[in-house]
C-alpha cells in the first residue's frame, strides 16, 4: 500500500511589550492583522508555518471558483492568471494527493514568460470545499476538469500533467479533445492499472492507510527520497507544503472514495492521444524508471521527449527554470508554426 501511496494562529503580547506604549501595541496588533490576512481563510491555519517564500505567495493568490456538478455546486481551488489573453492558456495539474503548490516555483516563471496560467486542483485534492462531498473517482475528477474549463477557461489549453496528473491529462484530453491543444507530460505514471488490490480493502484498512499517508514522518521520507541532498530544513518546509491539503477535514474520506473506486487505468488510451505532446523526464528519477518515459513517447503517436539531467521525479520543483523554458519554447514554437503554417519548427533545448 506505502509503494502506490507514494507516488492562523493567535498571539498573546509579552507583558514586556505591552507596558511600551499604545502606539507599539497599535503597530505590532496591525502588523499581525496584516500577516493573518496574507492567505485565504480556506486555507489550514499551518499555511502561515510555511517559510518558502515563493509558496506562501503562490498560496496567498488560492481562490475557490464554483464550479456546477450534476450534484451540486463545488468551490474549486486554483491560482487564476493575473491577466487572460487570446494566446492558448497553459493548465497546470498536480500529482496524486497534493495540491496547485507544487508550482510555487514554475509558475511565476510562465507568468513571466508571458504565458496566461492556471494552476488547478484536482477534485478530491487541493484546498476545494469538499464537505458536502461529492464521488472523487475518475469519471468526476474528469466532469469537475470540464466543468471548469467550459466555465472559465473556454478555449483550448495547453494541459501539463506531472506524474498521476499525467494519467489525468491523457485520460481527459481522449475524452474531451475540443478542451487540449497540447499536452505536457512530466515523469508520467500512466502505466499503472489503477490502486490494484486497494480497490478491495475493507474501509476500516483503506482508512488505516490513508491516515498512514498524512503522518509526518511518512510524507519527510518521501520528500527526502524525492529530492536528494536536500537540507533538513528544507525537506522539513518541503513536506509541511506537501501535507497541507491534508488538514482539511473532508481529506480522509476524498483519498479513500478514490482509492476504493479502482483509480486510474490509462494504458488503452494512450494510442488514442492526437493531441502533440512534450514529454519530460528527470534523468535521476528513483520513482518511475525512464524506461517507461522512452515507451510512452515511442506509443504516443505524436510525440517529443526531453531529459532533465541531475532531476528526479518532480522537475516543476526540482528544476522549474529547465520546466519553463521547455513549456515556453513548446508552446511558441505553435504559435510560430500557426503563424507560419509552412515552415518546420523544432525544439532543441539544452538544460
Amino acid at each position: 500500500m506505502l509503494s502506490m501511496l507514494s507516488t492562523r494562529a493567535g498571539v498573546a503580547l509579552p507583558t514586556s511589550l505591552a507596558l511600551i506604549g499604545p502606539n507599539v501595541r497599535f503597530s505590532i496588533s496591525r502588523r499581525l492583522r496584516i500577516r493573518a490576512a496574507e492567505f485565504p481563510d480556506f486555507l489550514p491555519k499551518q499555511v502561515e508555518n510555511i517559510k518558502d517564500s515563493s509558496a506562501r505567495k503562490l498560496a496567498s493568490r488560492i481562490e475557490r471558483l464554483p464550479v456546477n456538478l450534476s450534484k451540486g455546486c463545488v468551490l474549486s481551488s486554483c491560482v487564476k492568471p493575473k491577466e487572460q489573453n487570446s494566446a492558448n492558456p497553459v493548465v497546470l495539474l498536480h500529482g496524486f494527493d497534493s495540491s496547485c503548490l507544487e508550482w510555487r516555483y514554475t509558475f511565476p516563471m510562465l507568468e513571466e514568460a508571458g504565458l496566461e496560467t492556471w494552476a488547478v486542483d484536482i477534485l478530491g485534492w487541493g484546498f476545494s470545499d469538499l464537505e458536502r462531498l461529492p464521488s472523487c473517482d475518475v469519471a468526476s475528477k474528469r466532469d469537475h476538469l470540464y466543468q471548469l474549463w467550459s466555465t472559465y477557461i473556454k478555449r483550448p489549453m495547453v494541459l501539463v500533467g506531472p506524474s498521476l496528473g499525467s494519467a489525468v491529462a491523457i485520460d481527459f484530453s481522449v475524452n474531451y479533445p475540443e478542451a487540449v491543444d497540447r499536452l505536457v507530460l512530466i515523469d508520467a505514471s500512466v502505466y499503472a492499472e489503477g490502486t490494484g488490490n486497494l480497490a478491495t480493502l475493507p474501509k476500516a484498512v483503506a482508512y488505516a492507510g490513508i491516515y498512514l499517508l498524512k503522518s509526518v514522518p511518512l510524507r519527510l521520507y518521501a520528500t527526502s527520497l524525492t529530492f536528494n541532498g536536500l537540507p533538513l530544513s528544507t525537506c522539513i518546509d518541503w513536506t509541511n507544503i506537501g501535507r497541507l491539503h491534508c488538514l482539511l477535514p473532508w481529506w480522509e474520506d476524498a483519498t479513500v472514495n478514490f482509492m476504493i473506486s479502482g483509480g486510474y487505468n490509462v494504458v488503452s488510451q494512450i494510442e488514442h492521444v492526437k493531441q502533440k505532446t512534450l514529454i519530460i523526464w528527470g534523468e535521476d528519477d528513483q520513482i518511475i524508471d525512464y524506461k517507461l518515459g522512452v515507451r510512452l513517447h515511442c506509443e504516443l503517436p505524436n510525440a517529443i521527449i526531453r531529459q532533465i539531467p541531475k532531476c528526479g521525479h518532480i522537475p516543476h520543483v526540482e528544476k522549474p527554470d529547465a520546466v519553463s523554458r521547455l513549456i515556453v519554447e513548446f508552446v511558441r514554437s505553435d504559435q510560430s508554426q500557426r503563424a507560419n503554417p509552412d515552415s518546420v519548427s523544432t525544439i532543441s533545448v539544452t538544460v
